[in-house]
């Protein structure tokens, strides 16, 4: 507990530091600027590619790069680039996450449209569409839909897959309800998730359990997924789960609604052409400091862990994302600082190609083609972070290439 507190306090000085960048641009006129509908926010495209960068460009090199250096020096840095094994949360935890929030940033602005709209036909169709792809994409990218073999297909077991589930109803709400009812609508969610992980009791599992094999999300995939969950196999008949995976979604995607809503949240609040820049800074900073707050006091009684997406996890993660875009709107769109950032919008403009890239396509037999008589001087494990840095490479120069011709994948 000691040791989350203390990374808990480093997080939120680091977030707060902020305040302090471009101190002589805050007394300028770009911080009574509003938001017009026609304008795009440059923050959100390069946060969302430093999100895809990290996730597509970076991860792939940084392990095979801690096998080849091998320092315990390294390995402490790496930290910060490794999931947490059950509780608690490091900085790669927030790459998820900050990809859910940052679709829910996009609502207000792309939805706006649909709520003076007397037929509701052509917002039932784009949000039906866009769930369909998001999941087919997602059990291309991690549900084995591509190996073609029914045995081993599996149905909810990814990233996009949350992401068409949050989607879908925050936009729903988004554009039906006020923002005070989607508030509360929030707040529920993170009660109910919380009070049915705490007080419901099913074949031994949950009760306030929240061990790997007692937590009631578990033994809910386990009933509702079965054969469909993610690694589970069939042995004469009976389902195995693995017990190295510990993910859960059904239970999880009340959560996953609730990431994606307090994207929208921020997405109404910068869009709101009644707040000066200040105000949204000081607002998005301030939300997401009472959140990451919160969320750590709630860890007490509720832990903070990420493969449940326990409601605690959720005010945390949220609370980081918010004190990014502020940050980032801060620096982007207030200061206009976008030097040595603006190759980040090639990842952000294009982060659903950039994700299926690096998920579902093996780029690996180029650069060994080209390079594979260098593994006999360089040694096995250098070799590995030459091919590694080669594919990020690659799929960084298509999503360039697509950027220049300005192809998007708009789902």
């Amino acid at each position: 507990m000691k040791n989350l507190r203390s990374k808990a306090s480093f997080w939120l000085g680091t977030a707060f530091s902020f305040h302090y960048l471009c101190a002589d641009e805050t007394k300028s006129n770009n911080m009574e600027t509003t938001i017009k509908k026609s304008e795009r926010l440059a923050s959100l495209d390069i946060l969302r590619g430093l999100d895809l960068f990290f996730l597509v460009g970076l991860e792939g090199v940084l392990h095979p790069l801690a096998k080849a250096i091998d320092t315990e020096g390294f390995q402490t840095f790496m930290w910060n680039f490794t999931h947490v094994d059950w509780q608690g949360f490091s900085p790669w935890d927030l790459v998820m996450p900050l990809f859910l929030f940052m679709s829910g940033v996009s609502i207000p602005f792309s939805m706006a449209r649909f709520k003076n709209e007397a037929n509701y036909s052509r917002l039932f169709r784009r949000l039906l569409k866009r769930f369909v792809l998001l999941w087919i994409f997602g059990m291309m990218c991690q549900g084995n839909l591509l190996g073609l073999d029914p045995s081993r297909v599996y149905l909810y077991s990814n990233t996009l897959q949350s992401i068409a589930v949050g989607y879908l109803f925050t936009a729903l709400f988004f554009v039906f309800t006020s923002w005070k009812t989607q508030m509360g609508i929030a707040v529920s969610l993170l009660l109910v998730f919380w009070a049915s992980m705490k007080w419901i009791v099913v074949d031994g599992f949950g009760g306030g359990n929240y061990t790997p094999d007692g937590n009631l999300a578990e033994w809910i995939d386990r009933m509702v997924l079965g054969r469909f969950r993610d690694a589970a196999s069939v042995d004469e008949g009976v389902v195995r789960f693995a017990p190295w995976y510990r993910y859960t979604w059904i239970l999880s995607s009340l959560n996953f609604i609730v990431t994606v809503m307090s994207g929208a949240f921020a997405g109404q609040l910068l869009k709101n052409a009644s707040f000066s820049a200040r105000r949204r800074v000081i607002l998005l900073a301030g939300i997401g400091a009472a959140m990451v707050a919160l969320g750590w006091l709630w860890n007490i009684e509720h832990p903070v862990i990420k493969k449940l997406w326990t409601s605690s996890m959720v005010l945390v993660s949220s609370g980081y994302c918010f004190l990014l875009m502020a940050f980032f709107y801060y620096v982007v769109d207030v200061c206009k600082f976008t030097r040595g950032m603006d190759w980040l919008r090639v990842y952000g403009m294009n982060s659903i190609v950039a994700y299926m890239l690096a998920q579902c396509v093996n780029f690996r037999c180029l650069p060994h083609s080209l390079f594979r008589g260098l593994e006999q001087y360089v040694g096995p494990s250098w070799y590995q972070v030459l091919m590694a840095a080669s594919c990020s490479l690659i799929i960084y120069f298509i999503l360039l290439r697509m950027y220049r011709l300005r192809i998007y994948l708009r789902i």
